[in-house]
C-alpha cells in the first residue's frame, strides 16, 4: 500500500496566526493521520495473508479431490492401498518441504538454479514471506506428488512410495518452482535481473512446475514398473481394467474443480492491490478473471472429451468425462492469468484432443497408467506451457508482471516469439530434469527389487496382501457367530433306497 505522509511543519501554516500552537495542532492532527494510515497498512496485510491461507486450504482440500479419483479409478481390492499413499503424500511431504523443499525452492538470496535460505523455515516471518506462503506453496509440492501416485497405482510398494514423494517434494519439485518462481530463478517472469529472452517464462500457477513434473515422474514409475498384470493380452491388445467406482471419480473431480479455485486464483498471493488508486478495476479483478478462465477451460475440454469419446467408443463416458475436465484445469493453470476468457475455450478444446491423443499413444506403446496422470498431467501441462505463449496478452502480463515495459506477450496477439521461445526452453529443461532425477530413482528402485510387488501379491490385492484387509466390509462376521436368532441349514435330500 502507499504511504501517507502528514508534515507537521506544513500542515501548520495553514492555520494562520490565529493559532495559539500551529506546531502542536499540526504535529496532533499528523500523528492521528499517521495511526489511521498504519490501519489501513495492516489492514491490507490482513487481508492478503488471509486470502493467501483461504487458498491454501482449498488447494489442500485437493488432496482429498485426488484421494476419491484415486480409489474410484483402481480396482475394489486396491482401495485402501491408494488412499494410504494419497495420506502420506501429504504427511511426508509436509516433513520434508519444511526441512528442505521451501529453502530450495524460495530461499533468497540465492543463486538461479536452487535456494539456499530459510532451511526449516528459519528467520520467517520476514519482510519477504509470512507462514501463509510456506503453507500455500507446500500445498502445491505434495500436489505434484499425488500426480505421481495414480501413475504407478495397483503394483508399487509402499517403501517406494515414500521414497519418492519424499524425494520429489523435498528437492526435484522445489528445485523446478526456484527455476520459474522465485525471485532468483533463472527463467522466471518476476527475476530482477535479466530476463530469459526478455520475458521470462509465464508459468503462473503451474501447467509446467506442477503439472509436468508430476506427470512426467509418473511417466518413468510406470514404465520402469511395466503395466499390471491382465492390463494387455498376449497379442498385445488393451484389456480395460477398470475402476470399481464411478460415483467417488466424479466426487473427486468435483472436489478437484473446487479446489482449483485456491490453486489459480490463489497464486497471486494478494488480492488488495490497486492497479489504478480508486478504481473499481484492480488485482481483485484479475482475481475474478483467473476464476473464469479455469472455468471455462475445464467446461470446454469436458464437453470436447463427451462427444469425442462418443464418436471413437460409442458411449458416453463419466470417468473419461472426467479426465477431460481435469486436463482442461492443467492446462489453463500457466496462462489462467494473463488470457481472455474466449481463449480459455480454445486450450480446453485442444486439451482434451490431446488427452485423448496421448492415451491413444499409450495404448500403442503399451503403457500403463491406472489415472491417465502421465498422459492428463504430462500431456495437458505441456500444451498449458505453449498455450499461454500463443494467447497471453499485452495488458494482462503487463498487470501481473509489471515494471518491465514492453515485455514479450502471446505470439498469436501480436507480441512475437521470445515468450514462445522461453516456454520451449521451460518444457525441455522440466523434461531432461525429471528424467535425470526421478528416472533414476525409479530405475534404482527396480533393481533393488523395491519398487514392484510380487505378482501373488498383485493379483490377490494389495488391500488384503499389504494392509491387512479390504477397505470395503463385505459382512459382517459378528452376525455370523453372535447371531440369537434362527439359522437356517441346507439339507441334503435322503438318498432312495
Amino acid at each position: 500500500m502507499a504511504s501517507l505522509d502528514c508534515s507537521a511543519d506544513q500542515l501548520a501554516q495553514y492555520f494562520g496566526s490565529n493559532a495559539t500552537d500551529a506546531a502542536a495542532a499540526a504535529s496532533y492532527i499528523c500523528g492521528h493521520f499517521s495511526t489511521v494510515a498504519n490501519k489501513f497498512t495492516d489492514t491490507a496485510y490482513a487481508v492478503d495473508s488471509t486470502y493467501l491461507l483461504f487458498s491454501a486450504y482449498l488447494v489442500f482440500s485437493m488432496q482429498l479431490g485426488f484421494a476419491m479419483l484415486c480409489a474410484g479409478s483402481v480396482r475394489a481390492k486396491n482401495t485402501m492401498n491408494i488412499m494410504l499413499t494419497n495420506v502420506l503424500d501429504a504427511a511426508a511431504g509436509g516433513l520434508f518441504y519444511y526441512l528442505f523443499g521451501f529453502a530450495f525452492a524460495f530461499g533468497s538470496p540465492s543463486n538461479g538454479f536452487i535456494g539456499r535460505h530459510n532451511f526449516a523455515l528459519n528467520s520467517l516471518p520476514s519482510s519477504l514471506f509470512d507462514y501463509s506462503y510456506f503453507l500455500y506453496q507446500w500445498a502445491f509440492a505434495i500436489a505434484a506428488a499425488g500426480i505421481t501416485s495414480g501413475s504407478i497405482a495397483e503394483r508399487t510398494q509402499f517403501v517406494a512410495y515414500l521414497i519418492y514423494s519424499s524425494f520429489l517434494t523435498g528437492f526435484v519439485y522445489p528445485v523446478v518452482s526456484h527455476w520459474f518462481w522465485s525471485v532468483d530463478g533463472w527463467a522466471s517472469a518476476s527475476n530482477s535481473g535479466d530476463l530469459l529472452f526478455g520475458s521470462g517464462v509465464i508459468d503462473f500457477a503451474g501447467s509446467g512446475v506442477v503439472h509436468m513434473v508430476g506427470g512426467i515422474a509418473g511417466f518413468y514409475g510406470a514404465l520402469i514398473e511395466g503395466p499390471r498384470i491382465g492390463r494387455f493380452d498376449a497379442s498385445g491388445r488393451t484389456v480395460a481394467l477398470r475402476g470399481h467406482s464411478a460415483s467417488l471419480v466424479v466426487l473427486g473431480t468435483f472436489l478437484l474443480w473446487f479446489g482449483w479455485y485456491g490453486f489459480n486464483p490463489g497464486s497471486f498471493t494478494k488480492i488488495s492491490s490497486a492497479y489504478v488508486s480508486g478504481s473499481y478495476y484492480g488485482q481483485w479483478s484479475a482475481v475474478g478473471r483467473t476464476a473464469v478462465t479455469t472455468t471455462l477451460a475445464g467446461c470446454a475440454a469436458a464437453l470436447t472429451t463427451l462427444f469425442g469419446k462418443r464418436i471413437i467408443s460409442g458411449h458416453w463416458n463419466v470417468m473419461d468425462v472426467c479426465n477431460g475436465l481435469l486436463g482442461g484445469f492443467a492446462a489453463i493453470t500457466a496462462g489462467c492469468a494473463v488470457v481472455e476468457p474466449w481463449a480459455a475455450i480454445i486450450c480446453g478444446v485442444v486439451a482434451a484432443l490431446v488427452l485423448m491423443g496421448c492415451n491413444k499413444a499409450a495404448e500403442k506403446g503399451r503403457f500403463d497408467d491406472p489415472l491417465e496422470a502421465a498422459q492428463l498431467h504430462g500431456g495437458c501441462g505441456a500444451w498449458g506451457v505453449v498455450f499461454t505463449a500463443l494467447f497471453a496478452t499485452e495488458e494482462y502480463v503487463n498487470e501481473v508482471y509489471p515494471g518491465r515495459p514492453g515485455r514479450p506477450y502471446g505470439a498469436l496477439m501480436g507480441g512475437g516469439g521470445r515468450l514462445l521461445a522461453a516456454h520451449l526452453v521451460q518444457i525441455l529443461v522440466i523434461i531432461g530434469w525429471v528424467s535425470a532425477t526421478m528416472g533414476p530413482l525409479f530405475f534404482i528402485l527396480h533393481k533393488l527389487n523395491l519398487l514392484r510387488i510380487s505378482g501373488e501379491d498383485e493379483m490377490a490385492g494389495m488391500d488384503l496382501t499389504r494392509h491387512g484387509g479390504f477397505a470395503y466390509a463385505y459382512h459382517d462376521q459378528e452376525d455370523e457367530t453372535n447371531n440369537n436368532g434362527v439359522q437356517m441349514k441346507k439339507i441334503e435330500p435322503a438318498a432312495q433306497g
